[in-house]
């Protein structure tokens, strides 16, 4: 018998269990996160007698006698402080973390009220944040701090408010006080658990799958296999190739591919009948390069070819004559790293039977694409499936592929009974599409002054097992590879292949990171070919209002990427340990494929209710709605409610993805809110309105890859910036100063922290991160993922320049990716001008960050 406290009430359990499964389970205390179960991450933190601890790493035994406190054990007091500072401070985005930090925090000031910024930077050591960047995080608890010495806590003002406005996020409180659900938080009466087998092997020809032991276990109520798929049995995002289930007599094509589900009574039953199953799978050679693949005499892995794109080309000019007549030309092979998303939130999904349908509650970036795909699956019209998603733990573009949404609805389907199927973080790491590596062969050339004249670009990707988004990432490396500068001639040809190794896909930056390493570091090259500086020869290179882009579109009226360098000029001029870099990215999907939001506002009870199926991953849609409704309608925010997205309720808003949603769907609810300030004005009340129902969509026609117009428009919108990386005498980065024009911001405290936490994942990116796949197997656990922790990131600066006002969504563009397109170029060059080494390859090595593995082990208490 282990007799304990947890949030002032007694507890009393027979058997020695794990803690955090405790809480979650039996105490229903979901603000306890499972993010890694290592002890590494942590989302999982309480306090044992005051004392931080992991609750993944403790057993009951081990709080025996103790009081255990989680947030929702906070006093009322402690509660407004922690929700004001951190919504206030914009430290919280998709808030998965944040009860962890806010335990972290309370441990601190309990007992040092008077913390340094060093010292709230050590105390959140253990505690990963992939989205903030941990600036606004100290801000918070600084801000606590303050609050809880002179006793008083401002008052959160309910009023209307304007864009650019610092408006505290909507959601920020329920994230901080852990009443926020996310997909693993909620759960059904009578409700099953699921499991998955994976394929032990990254080929292997399956020639048995056996489940009759599995099957008769106590407890399990279905093992499938592909016999059991009453649709389509291959799914894919934009190519159906993904097996729901590989079968008998085929091959499977990476060690995440599934070959059997089970539905159980608990967790422990269901992954004790995966280990039942009898397996007879003949291990075939992996193909694990894409020079591997295109060998002749390589085995075909889709009946189709080993390609995913025969070829992706961007050309205009007769780039091979331009660089014949360049006074400077200058030749490099570029290669990067895959990388995972290692977002906070592992995948989990929850399926529930409903009359003739299902309802499936999930976590991904768009459920309008998952409604779609459960619905091929199971032979069954979309009407009959209703995808709700809950909160979004982090996804950076690593849940827009299918993952556990549609196992979890077959087992629901089949058994007729709610099953939740929810990812270790091993498996998710093992499963889920990655960043594709990229090899960039680059020639680039320039006049006499420093002009560019030409490239000639080859791209090869990695894509893993299966397509995801492979052709529109490696679109994106391509349309962009000549960086945001006036280059007449460009010829850009890109290749994907699939390998045996995991998928790649969609990931914060599309493709753009991988070639702006490669275009900026020519760049470089050409400067001291040259004899310019680094910073000249990028702004007499510059696009500018009216400018031809490298793409051949024009670019508008209200680009100012030439004023992000004059920000940046005088921190980059002020050390030679300093290294700049530039970038663009779109905002929108592009390309000539149809790109349309849709919202719909409906008045009831008093309050206008804000219907879209925009995802939020943490970037703030809801906030962003709700203060664009509030600028033009002059309405309270008490006044206005974001719906969550469901297919039965919510208009399709697409997948967010691509920069697009502050753009498309803000200019959607722009058009709506307008409407109803129209209606208002004849009205003379909201409650006059009740009621009212309003739609608007919007939508952009943008020109095809390829196509014939002297000028192409790829795209409606792209962001622009400037980084500037400052590094001590030792190498370490000490100081990041990032510059940019992400057009008029919508939510100023957003927009900063999208800058930060970009700036910090490339510096990941740059320096520590990458996720090696030695002979077709993964082989980094979550701590050991290279990321960054509080106490390395340098102070950040961010400064904005762009132009007053649009007739899009106000003129704002796209912040969520350009702020990671700079980071890695930027580091690149500092380190070559403090040692004079060239490198070309990332994660950049011989910098004191290099191999030097997680940043921080197992922190079990302190």
């Amino acid at each position: 018998m282990f007799a304990f406290r947890v949030n002032g009430e007694p507890c009393r359990e027979e058997r020695d269990r794990n803690l955090l499964d405790y809480l979650r389970r039996e105490r229903d205390l979901t603000s306890v996160k499972n993010g890694c179960g290592e002890g590494v991450c942590g989302a999982c933190t309480v306090l044992v007698d005051g004392r931080k601890q992991r609750a993944c790493l403790l057993k009951l035994s081990g709080v025996a006698g103790k009081e255990v406190l989680t947030v929702e054990g906070l006093s009322e007091r402690e509660a407004e402080v922690y929700a004001w500072a951190f919504a206030s401070a914009g430290a919280v985005q998709c808030g998965f973390c944040t009860p962890g930090m806010v335990l972290s925090a309370k441990a601190l000031l309990d007992r040092n009220p008077h913390p340094t910024r060093g010292e709230i930077r050590e105390a959140l050591r253990g505690n990963l944040c992939r989205c903030t960047g941990y600036a606004k995080v100290l801000d918070a608890v600084e801000g606590a701090a303050r609050a809880f010495r002179e006793g008083t806590v401002p008052r959160e003002e309910d009023r209307a408010w304007r864009i650019g406005e610092r408006m505290p996020r909507v959601d920020a409180r329920d994230k901080v006080l852990g009443r926020a659900r996310f997909a693993d938080d909620c759960s059904l009466p009578g409700m099953l658990h699921g499991a998955v087998l994976r394929s032990p092997v990254p080929r292997g020809l399956v020639r048995r799958i056996d489940v009759s032991e599995a099957r008769a276990l106590e407890g399990v109520e279905a093992v499938l296999t592909w016999r059991d798929v009453p649709g389509r049995r291959t799914l894919g995002h934009l190519v159906p190739d993904w097996p729901v289930l590989v079968a008998e007599g085929e091959e499977t094509r990476y060690v995440g591919d599934a070959l059997a589900l089970v539905a159980a009574r608990d967790p422990e039953t269901a992954r004790e009948a995966l280990g039942r199953i009898r397996l007879e799978v003949q291990e075939l050679p992996p193909v694990l390069s894409p020079e591997e693949a295109l060998a002749p005499g390589a085995p075909q892995l889709h009946p189709w070819g080993n390609r995913v794109e025969v070829k992706t080309r961007v050309k205009r000019g007769d780039a091979e004559e331009a660089l014949a007549r360049s006074a400077h030309v200058v030749s490099r092979t570029y290669r990067t790293q895959r990388v995972d998303h290692a977002f906070l939130e592992p995948e989990s999904a929850l399926a529930e039977p409903v009359g003739d349908g299902l309802v499936v509650t999930t976590g991904g970036q768009g459920v309008y694409d998952e409604n779609r795909q459960i619905a091929e699956l199971l032979g069954i019209p979309p009407e009959k499936v209703r995808c709700v998603t809950a909160l979004v733990g982090g996804g950076f573009g690593g849940k827009e592929d299918l993952s556990v949404q549609h196992h979890a609805a077959l087992m629901a389907w089949i058994t007729r009974k709610p099953v939740k199927l929810t990812w270790t973080r091993e498996e998710s790491l093992r499963v889920h599409p990655k960043r594709h590596p990229m090899t960039i062969q680059i020639t680039s050339g320039c006049d006499g002054e420093g002009h560019l004249t030409a490239h000639r670009i080859r791209i090869t990707s990695d894509t893993g097992a299966y397509t995801s988004l492979g052709g529109p990432v490696l679109q994106r490396a391509c349309t962009h590879a000549g960086g945001p500068y006036k280059v007449p001639c460009m010829d850009v040809e890109g290749l994907g292949v699939y390998t045996n190794n995991p998928p790649c896909g969609a990931f914060r930056g599309f493709g753009v990171t991988q070639s702006a390493f490669a275009v900026e570091g020519n760049l470089n090259l050409l400067a001291e070919a040259t004899g310019l500086s680094y910073w000249e020869i990028r702004w007499r290179n510059a696009i500018a209002p009216g400018d031809v882009m490298s793409n051949g579109q024009i670019a508008g009226p209200d680009v100012r990427l030439k004023e992000t360098l004059l920000d940046a000029k005088e921190a980059f001029e002020s050390s030679p340990r300093a290294g700049i870099a530039c970038g663009m990215k779109n905002s929108g999907l592009g390309v000539g494929v149809p790109d349309v939001s849709r919202v719909r506002l409906e008045v009831r009870e008093g309050e206008v209710r804000v219907f879209t199926s925009a995802a939020c991953m943490g970037q703030g849609i809801a906030t962003m709605t709700t203060q664009i409704l509030s600028h033009v309608t002059g309405l309270p925010l008490s006044r206005i409610r974001h719906m969550p997205a469901d297919t039965r309720l919510t208009p399709d808003a697409g997948t967010s993805t691509a920069s697009r949603q502050t753009v498309f769907t803000g200019e959607a609810v722009r058009r709506c809110a307008e409407a109803l300030r129209q209606d208002l004005l004849q009205a003379g009340s909201l409650e006059a309105l009740e009621g009212k129902d309003l739609y608007r969509e919007f939508d952009f026609q943008s020109d095809p890859m390829g196509s014939e117009v002297p000028h192409p428009v790829s795209h409606i919108a792209y962001g622009y910036a400037t980084h500037v990386v400052l590094l001590d005498e030792e190498g370490r980065v000490e100081r990041y100063v990032a510059c940019h024009d992400s057009g008029q911001p919508i939510n100023l405290t957003s927009l900063e922290g999208q800058i930060e936490g970009g700036v910090v994942m490339g510096l990941g990116y740059a320096l520590t991160e990458e996720f090696p796949t030695p002979g077709g197997y993964p082989v980094k656990r979550y701590g050991t993922l290279g990321l960054w922790r509080a106490p390395d990131v340098p102070p950040i600066e961010v400064k904005l320049s762009y132009a007053r006002g649009g007739e899009v969504a106000f003129g704002a563009k796209g912040v969520g990716e350009i702020a990671l397109v700079p980071p890695a170029p930027a580091v690149a060059l500092a380190y070559r001008r403090l040692d004079g080494r060239e490198r070309t390859e990332l994660p950049l090595a011989g910098t004191p960050y290099h191999k030097r593995g997680s940043g921080g082990g197992t922190e079990g208490e302190e």
